[in-house]
């Protein structure tokens, strides 16, 4: 079976999705068959940093209303070996969606893969206590921001009680935390409570690449998608980062 990872955070805005898409494409470049599922109901937005959303059709409510098989349901990237997609719908649907039946949905997915990492919609709304509740495992995203901690530390208390639940500290300037605008990564444990699973610096490329629609690994090879690749690493229980390895996975153009 494989592990299922709920990524979430307390407020919009710090980059959860871009996480979820730049992680789970290092994870399927390193060999780990890796399934994204969009959580985020009506404001989805993984198949676009994926460059999968003119591929795919069906969303993970399809698959729930018996409208589409999961097979049919699951978009498979063309370029990245091992990843695929389970989209959110683009907009609520009319009928409630059961959380036993989403609980069952992830659960069939773990038996597919080596990692199922679901994209939360953020704050603590219904989504998010979906999301959470379905997953074995949790990943808060924060950035050194103060309101983004506080409210970080809102929402790690959901996962306080679970073995694998850790931060990733995202778009890191460490000039402005040398200034002391912003949090250190030590006060950012503290107050959210987690242990630190990586850092990822602020990178103008992960704009670019998703304005081509493109993987960050597959359009650079060092800043976040060094990091990226890094936390991969860490997540199947090795210690050293792998940056080198990205520049093997560039698109040129």
């Amino acid at each position: 079976m494989g592990q299922s990872i709920v990524v979430a955070s307390g407020k919009g805005g710090v980059g959860k999705t871009s996480i979820v898409a730049g992680v789970s494409s290092c994870l399927a470049k390193l060999g780990a068959k890796t399934i994204c599922v969009d959580a985020d109901i009506g404001l989805r937005n993984l198949d676009l940093v994926l460059g999968l959303q003119e591929l795919a059709v069906f969303d993970f409510t399809d698959v729930l209303s018996d409208r589409a098989t999961l097979e049919d349901a699951l978009t498979y990237h063309p370029d990245i070996e091992g990843l695929s997609l389970l989209a959110a719908p683009a907009r609520i649907p009319d009928n409630s969606i059961s959380l036993g039946a989403f609980k069952e949905l992830i659960r069939t997915l773990e038996g597919m893969a080596d990692f199922v990492l679901v994209d939360s919609p953020a704050g603590l709304g219904q989504g998010f206590a979906f999301a959470a509740g379905a997953c074995g495992g949790a990943i808060v995203v924060t950035t050194p921001n103060q309101m983004a901690v506080r409210d970080g530390a809102r929402c790690a208390e959901f996962f306080y009680e679970r073995e694998m639940a850790k931060i990733i500290v995202n778009r890191v300037q460490p000039r402005l935390i040398k200034l002391h605008h912003a949090h250190t990564i030590d006060e950012i444990m503290d107050t959210i409570g987690l242990p630190l699973l990586g850092i990822v610096p602020e990178d103008e490329m992960i704009g670019a690449s998703q304005n081509r629609n493109l993987p960050i690994i597959l359009a650079a090879g060092n800043g976040a998608a060094a990091a990226f690749c890094d936390i991969a690493d860490r997540l199947l229980g090795n210690e050293c980062p792998l940056p080198g390895r990205l520049k093997e996975w560039r698109v040129e153009g």
